[in-house]
């Protein structure tokens, strides 16, 4: 063997692994630019003059963005591949950082918003197609749950060392610097990610592949439970905990984004150990139906069962991420309920409900609590009543009720494998 093949065949060992763990990161800095909105609250009201809903709706942009291109973005990975494209997005997401932070006007602010959305959209697709093309499917489900724990990784880093920086510099050369590290990133992917040959050509039409996966009832079951699982911890952890933890519990901030950063460990610990299990054991659906089961009542138990001490407080927090980070088996579970030129599309469906619920839930709690609003002021903030949060959180705890109905109706799709 000469040195050249040798150095060839040590560099495509580890060329798979190191592109995984690069889509990871990416979907990591995704999590933080799509989280930082939650410790800013305060000063973006103060800043742009607006209140809870219209604040709600401008961090919705993201996930406007964001779930509104998932499909195109699982056809582009299905016909092109990730290089190109999670490189592109990564800069695009940045840029949209810069945007954020230089706007005087809400006009700005939602442009930038916009555009972290729209780069950030590739990032958890982008990782997914990786997975498919480079690793093994008996691997799928365990590499799915650590890449998510990536990106729970980045929702702790956007709450309570973001809160640090703002609070230290300010919201805006704070996003500065989140825009500076997204650039970096994209540069990163561009030396490194490569597209398998011939792994993204697809013979089947895009209306076929769509008309395929929209008639087959799991493609839907599955996404309702994404979004069951994943709406508490964006539409309450991504945005809404902060200034609850402040108001209701008497909670400092920085305190309150450390309480509400549970949510994120017990993610990252959970998702990894639900992958694993569920390979393990060759199913999916037996885990899915424990986790919505578990993470239903926890939340359920979060916010409605009044002045808990913050201890338990935060052990039920932990308890309702590390069970509904079983979302992830979702990705798995749709992947092999439909035909594997589709895969990225399939998984790309299912992430527009998940990411979906954070477009739906944010501005939806946020017009509740404007609803319930008793005109009290702090700051040249609206300050809202534990009665108006309790109700405005009522919607995730009817989504999280579906999410236990739509997982048992599922059909078992491990064997499929």
């Amino acid at each position: 063997m000469t040195a050249s093949t040798a150095r060839t065949q040590i560099e495509e060992s580890w060329r798979p692994l190191l592109a995984w763990g690069l889509g990871a990161l990416f979907f990591c800095y995704a999590f933080v630019q799509r989280v930082t909105p939650s410790v800013m609250v305060g000063e973006l009201m103060r800043d742009f003059g607006v209140g809870a809903a219209i604040l709600g709706n401008l961090s919705a942009f993201y996930f406007y963005a964001y779930a509104s291109l998932q499909i195109p973005v699982g056809l582009l990975m299905d016909r092109i591949g990730p290089r190109r494209l999670m490189t592109g997005a990564a800069a695009v997401s940045a840029f949209g950082s810069l945007i954020f932070a230089a706007s005087d006007h809400l006009a700005g602010a939602y442009i930038g918003r916009l555009l972290i959305g729209a780069g950030a959209a590739f990032s958890w697709v982008g990782v997914l197609t990786v997975l498919t093309q480079w690793f093994p499917a008996t691997r799928f489900a365990l590499y799915t749950g650590l890449a998510q724990a990536f990106g729970m990784f980045g929702a702790i880093f956007g709450q309570a060392p973001v809160s640090v920086a703002v609070d230290g510099i300010g919201w805006r050369a704070t996003l500065v610097a989140v825009g500076a590290v997204g650039l970096a990133l994209a540069g990163l992917m561009w030396l490194v990610l490569r597209d398998k040959p011939h792994a993204a050509a697809s013979s089947v039409s895009v209306g076929a592949s769509l008309r395929v996966l929209l008639r087959n009832r799991e493609t839907w079951l599955n996404a309702v439970f994404g979004l069951a699982m994943a709406a508490p911890m964006l539409g309450f952890g991504g945005l809404w905990a902060v200034p609850y933890l402040t108001t209701v519990y008497g909670l400092e901030r920085a305190t309150a984004a450390t309480v509400i950063s549970s949510i994120f460990v017990s993610w990252a610990v959970g998702a990894p150990l639900a992958g694993w299990l569920s390979d393990r054991l060759g199913a999916r659906k037996p885990i899915m139906v424990g986790c919505a089961i578990v993470a239903a009542v926890s939340f359920i138990a979060v916010i409605y069962l009044p002045q808990l001490p913050l201890a338990l407080l935060t052990a039920l927090i932990a308890l309702h991420g590390i069970t509904a980070s079983g979302m992830v088996l979702a990705f798995a579970s749709v992947r092999e309920h439909n035909p594997p030129g589709m895969s990225s599309t399939a998984m790309a469906l299912v992430n527009v409900a998940v990411v979906g619920s954070g477009a739906i839930f944010q501005p939806l709690i946020g017009l509740l609590l404007d609803l319930r609003w008793d005109g009290a002021l702090g700051g040249g903030a609206r300050i809202y009543s534990a009665e108006a949060y309790r109700f405005a959180f009522g919607a995730l705890a009817v989504s999280s009720i579906a999410g236990v109905i739509a997982v048992l109706l599922m059909k078992e799709s491990g064997q499929r494998r």
